[in-house]
Parts: C-alpha cells; structure tokens; sequence
C-alpha cells in the first residue's frame, strides 16, 4: 500500500485560487484538471516547495479522497523521502494552507 505524507487540499480550494489567478471556473472535466495542476503548481512554486514535492491523489482513514501535497512516501520509484519532512521544508505551505501541525500520512487513492 502506497503512502504518502503531506498536506489535504480540497478541490474547491484549489479551483478559488485558479480563479484569484485569473483563470475561469472549470466547467468540463478537462478544465478541471488544468485549472487542479495550474493551481497546485504556483501554490508550490510560491511556497518554495515546487522541487521536492508531488501533487498526488490520496484518500483518510475513512475513505474520503483529497489531493495532497507530498513530501514523502513509502514508494521509492516517488523518489521522495521516506520520513517526514522538518518543519523548515514545510513550513510555508503550511502557513498558506493555513494547517495547524505537520503533515499527515495518507493511502493512495
């Protein structure tokens, strides 16, 4: 079973900020896909974390589906850390996310 740790981010949150990018509100599911990978990838390039992190699609304990961004994984073909990261490499996405704690591990989806 493949894991990865990082932090949830919610499809509607990530759609608002394509938006407050200047990009329209998906409508197929095409756009929906752009605006996800549009949006994900200037939350991590204006966090610092662009470089040694994945946008990847994981689920809770309880079966609920987010995306996350990654900074580690059991997988090693990921070829991300293993363990956790510290709180320096996480710390800015964190505080844009507005999460309290450090990232969780979560199942692949």
């Amino acid at each position: 079973m493949i894991k990865y740790c990082g932090y949830l981010v919610r499809d509607e949150w990530l759609f608002q900020r394509g938006v407050d990018l200047g990009h329209p509100r998906p409508v197929t599911v095409g756009d929906k896909m752009d605006v996800l990978c549009l949006a994900s990838r200037s939350l991590m390039t204006e966090t610092g974390v662009y470089r040694y992190t994945r946008f990847r699609h994981v689920k809770t304990a309880k079966g609920t589906k987010f995306w996350c961004i990654a900074f580690a994984s059991n997988d090693p073909s990921e070829r991300l850390p293993t363990s956790s990261p510290s709180e320096e490499r996480y710390k800015a996405l964190k505080e844009v996310l507005q999460k309290k704690g450090p990232p969780g591990w979560y199942q692949a989806s």
